[in-house]
């Protein structure tokens, strides 16, 4: 099967030792929690201490300050890179609090180069005109542990933006609404440039599925973890209709 999903927490190596075995990754694109902090009140309460949009709808994770999300970057990245062939390239989704830890861990575990920023502009309509507005508040940043080589004359560009709205392919509302979902034709670009078919691309945080579809749809093997067993379940379930 090209491609498989367990519920299990990517901070812990005991879920990196169930999904890979003694595989190795060759490319770790992910979308991780988001650095989003706690929303308190005057008093100090939580202003939405269950974390969630609805009922239904995954836990959106939420840290105390910036440091307590770097600690978080590091437990799960240094398992991430301990699962991946020498060299491989990380690629990971953030928000701009996210840019800086996601950033200095990278460069510690050997990843000293950051090739570039994949800049997703996402299509929003103004109320009350037909114009529509790009809204840029999701990156994806592309580490090595070396330097871009040069392009050789006539190469195509290396693609670093992608114009999309939320659901253009109508695969967010088909797989729950998650709301860190991206669209097909925002991740085809990455799958594309930084990956070759039949190689495998690992996922820490699944989600709905987004990233491990796309790279079954790109004839790329996955292998994904997600913390909560619904969201899991369905992930997995998706993986084999597309295979």
């Amino acid at each position: 099967m090209p491609g498989s999903c367990i519920q299990g927490d990517s901070t812990n190596p005991e879920a990196w030792t169930r999904l890979l075995g003694e595989r190795l990754g060759d490319v770790l694109l992910t979308d991780p929690p988001y650095c989003l902090l706690v929303r308190r009140r005057k008093g100090g309460d939580e202003r939405d201490p269950k974390g969630r949009k609805n009922d239904t709808g995954p836990v959106v994770r939420r840290f105390e300050d910036v440091r307590e999300y770097r600690e978080f970057t590091k437990a799960w990245l240094e398992l991430a890179v301990r699962h991946l062939k020498p060299g491989a390239p990380l690629i990971i989704w953030t928000n701009l609090l996210g840019r800086e830890p996601i950033t200095t861990i990278a460069r510690s575990l050997g990843y000293a180069h950051q090739l570039g920023e994949f800049v997703w502009g996402k299509r929003t309509r103004e109320s009350n005109s037909g114009e529509e507005l790009l809204r840029v508040v999701e990156t994806a940043l592309v580490f090595s542990t070396s330097a871009a080589p040069a392009a050789s004359p006539g190469a195509p560009a290396t693609p670093w933006s992608a114009v999309a709205g939320y659901d253009d392919d109508g695969e967010a509302g088909r797989f729950g609404n998650h709301p860190n979902h991206k669209p097909f034709g925002v991740l085809e670009p990455l799958v594309r440039t930084w990956s070759k078919p039949g190689q495998l691309i690992v996922d820490a945080f699944a989600g709905s599925g987004s990233i491990p579809a796309a790279a079954v749809r790109l004839e790329r093997e996955t292998a994904c973890i997600e913390l909560e067993a619904p969201w899991a379940a369905r992930v997995q379930a998706r993986l084999t209709r597309a295979a």
